[in-house]
């Protein structure tokens, strides 16, 4: 697909909305294998910070000059009266036949705010003559400005400001911003579109993460829980590994454990990471639900920074450990958002989930001095599928923990690409 993006940010820098907003569909597009263009204010080459617009696969195209801009100016008497100088639309037409020169060969054109904001009212003249010029070609206007109301008062040429393209859909951030632009528009719902602002959560975090996110999806799963831990039967990763196949079995979620495991000499390491995914598979659980960061190059152990980052991501934190003397992870767990789910039966970790107001759970555990083993009835199957479908209440009631998990999954540059800003290309 043939895309052209055309902005009329004098500086393409980050702290501007419309500018961000064209960064995150640059991104889309070209990491979707577009081919894209990008027409542009003349300052523009010389003001960007984003990396994204460095990529050698853009095409830049320069627009117009000083003299050009000082011919569509004008000044707020002439909206009173709509009697413009005839200097004014020669500008226009100087415009048009720029824009439509750079235009022939590409399939869609994006706009940012231009057939909104009165000041782009000579830009605005100028993508209809090319419009008409060049009927093939579809429009995607995206409006990151409040929709107007159109007045009888309005006069030629500010009314175009709420007269409809041919071949155009129309684009708001919010469904509540999409029907207002409809109203303003008069046109019919299936012509507006709603794609949200994404967020792109990856972007801060760590290269480990970024690394592993390239590697396994991070932003998907319902349920994302991540557990750092020397890879020994002490540290009960087959209990989480049970937690997590008694989500995806019960409550059909997706669900994904990432183990940021390191090596200990009380059991061969392969060895035990075969008995944990041999266990997942005999309960339901893929290839793609278990991740041990081992696998993927942290033989020694996945970073520390790169873990809080993970927290980040992830909204459930499983502590099933037989012995802890502290807590330390369940801490940077907690300070990342996730919901807790401790070994009661551990004197550390009962005294810290009871500061911390976490969720307890009945497990093996190490006392002092003795070794408490549970007896679970009618069978610790049972009690696990009645803890965990009181885990899932209390996350989806919990707005924090809810919150985070629908940002990750419903915000992401990948999820709106796919859901929404793909299906814009689609004729």
């Amino acid at each position: 697909m043939r895309v052209a993006i055309l902005t009329l940010a004098t500086e393409l820098i980050s702290t501007d909305s419309i500018v961000s907003a064209v960064v995150q569909h640059l991104d889309m597009l070209l990491n979707a294998g577009n081919a894209v263009k990008i027409l542009a204010d003349l300052d523009c080459f010389n003001r960007y910070e984003h990396k994204t617009f460095l990529d050698p696969r853009i095409q830049w195209v320069k627009l117009g000059d000083s003299v050009k801009d000082d011919l569509i100016s004008w000044s707020g008497n002439l909206k009173r009266t709509g009697q413009f100088p005839r200097a004014f639309f020669q500008g226009v037409d100087i415009i048009s036949e720029m824009i439509r020169n750079n235009l022939s060969d590409v399939d869609i054109c994006i706009l940012y705010d231009i057939l909104q904001q009165e000041r782009y009212l000579g830009y605005n003249l100028a993508i209809r003559k090319v419009q008409e010029a060049l009927p093939n070609i579809r429009f995607i206007a995206f409006t990151y400005s409040p929709p107007v109301k159109s007045t009888s008062k309005t006069v030629w040429p500010f009314s175009t400001v709420h007269s409809s393209m041919p071949n155009t859909i129309y684009v708001a951030p919010s469904r509540a911003e999409m029907l207002a632009l409809g109203e303003q528009y008069a046109i019919s719902e299936d012509r507006c579109r709603v794609v949200y602002t994404s967020l792109d959560i990856l972007s801060p975090l760590s290269g480990e993460v970024k690394g592993l996110a390239n590697e396994t999806d991070l932003l998907s799963p319902e349920i994302l829980m991540v557990y750092p831990a020397r890879l020994t039967p002490g540290k009960k990763f087959d209990k989480v590994t049970t937690f997590a196949a008694t989500i995806k079995n019960k409550t059909k979620s997706s669900v994904k454990a990432v183990f940021c495991d390191f090596p200990s000499t009380d059991i061969n390491p392969e060895l035990y990471k075969a008995l944990i995914r041999r266990l997942g598979h005999a309960l339901n659980l893929a290839d793609e639900d278990i991740v041990f960061t081992s696998d993927l190059g942290y033989t020694d152990g996945f970073p520390r920074s790169g873990v809080l980052d993970l927290f980040t991501l992830s909204n459930l934190f499983v502590c099933p450990s037989f012995s802890e003397s502290f807590g330390l992870i369940a801490l940077e767990a907690a300070s990342r958002g996730n919901f807790l789910v401790l070994n009661e039966k551990v004197p550390a970790l009962e005294e810290l989930g009871a500061k911390l107001q976490t969720y307890f759970m009945r497990w093996d555990a190490r006392n002092f001095g003795f070794d408490s083993k549970e007896t679970y009835y009618p069978s610790e199957q049972n009690y696990l599928e009645e803890q965990v479908s009181k885990v899932l209440n209390l996350m989806h009631e919990n707005p924090v923990v809810y919150s985070k998990t629908m940002i990750r999954q419903k915000y992401s540059p990948k999820w709106i690409w796919q859901n929404q800003f793909a299906q814009l290309l689609t004729p």
